[in-house]
């Protein structure tokens, strides 16, 4: 079952109220995503963490409802990381 980007999104959005979120869809078929999530809460969390945190976000839909999700995640800019 394929997942809308605005319910990616959304949940994101969720977990991170202050998050700069751009979501594209990679393949066209609703179901392998690229996401940039920019948010002051990965502030002094190393990559690792700053995708799991994101990956929490998602509730279990990571494969399952979600096939593919390419993450890439930041401190905003003059935020040390």
């Amino acid at each position: 079952m394929a997942m809308p980007a605005a319910e990616i999104e959304a949940m994101i959005l969720a977990a991170f109220p202050d998050a700069a979120v751009d979501i594209r869809d990679l393949a066209g078929d609703g179901d392998h995503y690229s996401a940039r999530v920019v948010s002051k809460a990965f502030a002094g969390m190393n990559r690792v963490r700053q995708h799991q945190a994101v990956y929490a976000a998602l509730k279990g839909k990571m494969g399952t409802q979600l096939h593919a999700l390419q993450l890439e995640t930041a401190v905003p800019s003059g935020d040390h990381e």
